[in-house]
């Protein structure tokens, strides 16, 4: 499921909850990941099981047949980090990064609230905006969709630019106040021009003391950010957070800015690596389904 086919559906909890039902019924008709697929809240059907409690509309997608589990425990705790800066609200016809960002925060959240696991999210830009408690109940999850919500109409404010300081004082105070053994998820599009800056990095090693652990999910508009790909006239640059421009016929400079960018990339996967923090590079455009995969190997590699 893409971006494009949803975001005109306008309701952000229906959307969650599609994402991940087209996510989970994938996983159960797949025999291909190499790891079984048994959510907290179903089980494969075998003989002898109360027939009450089998989820007729599963089978209706899957034509498997599970039973609905009821166990109530928190197996982990999840905080989500995510970028609401300037930058993140590009492409400005469609606020894509942001966007994406925003229904895939919503997601994991469905998938953790069906898990029974604990979930925090926490918004900034480089200040903290939001921060706030890990709880697992229904309550929570649509209070969470709520601070979503602002992001997915473009109701939130934009923001002003802030210091370097700030950036690294948010990631200090959310590393102060983490549950040990948590994971921690961050959406960001890491241009914030201290992305290079060993104190920013820092930092983040600082979230994952308490033996917490670090998903980044590098979120870009590859077609333009990264393979600058726009028709060969002039166009009017913009920097989303100085708000500086320049007039230029991208044709001109494409090589030169391809080369830079994945240049870029290629650094911030180094530094994830250095600190051992997972690094995944997605495109706003792409399917959600690889990057719920991505969180659910996780979250099954730290039960383990």
């Amino acid at each position: 499921m893409l971006l494009q086919d949803v975001e005109q559906y306008g309701n952000l909890e229906l959307l969650a909850r599609q994402v991940v039902e087209g996510f989970i019924t994938g996983l159960h008709n797949s025999p291909n990941h190499g790891f079984s697929v048994e959510f907290a809240e179903h089980k494969s059907y075998s003989p002898g099981m109360n027939i009450r409690n089998i989820d007729w509309k599963l089978f209706a997608r899957s034509d498997k047949l599970f039973v609905k589990q009821f166990e109530e425990e928190t197996n982990l705790r999840c905080r989500i980090l995510l970028d609401v800066s300037n930058s993140m609200r590009y492409p400005e016809d469609g606020n894509a990064k942001l966007k994406f960002s925003v229904l895939a925060t919503a997601a994991i959240c469905q998938l953790l609230r069906k898990q029974r696991d604990a979930f925090g999210l926490s918004t900034f830009n480089q200040k903290l905006v939001e921060h706030g408690h890990m709880k697992s109940n229904d309550r929570h999850f649509i209070n969470v969709l709520s601070q979503l919500d602002k992001y997915w109409t473009d109701k939130a404010p934009i923001p002003q630019t802030e210091s370097k300081e700030d950036l690294i004082q948010t990631l200090h105070y959310i590393a102060g106040n983490a549950h040990r053994r948590s994971l921690i998820i961050l959406f960001t599009d890491m241009l914030d021009d201290q992305s290079d800056n060993e104190d920013v990095w820092q930092a983040l090693q600082y979230l994952k003391h308490g033996k917490n652990e670090i998903i980044l999910f590098h979120v870009r508009d590859s077609k333009t950010e990264l393979d600058f790909d726009f028709s060969s006239r002039e166009y009017r640059f913009e920097h989303l957070e100085s708000e500086e421009s320049m007039v230029l016929n991208p044709g001109e400079i494409k090589e030169a800015y391809v080369k830079e960018a994945h240049a870029f990339d290629e650094m911030v996967k180094e530094k994830c690596l250095s600190y051992n923090i997972d690094y995944y590079p997605i495109d706003a455009a792409q399917n959600f389904n690889q990057l719920l995969l991505t969180f659910y190997q996780k979250r099954r590699r730290m039960q383990s």
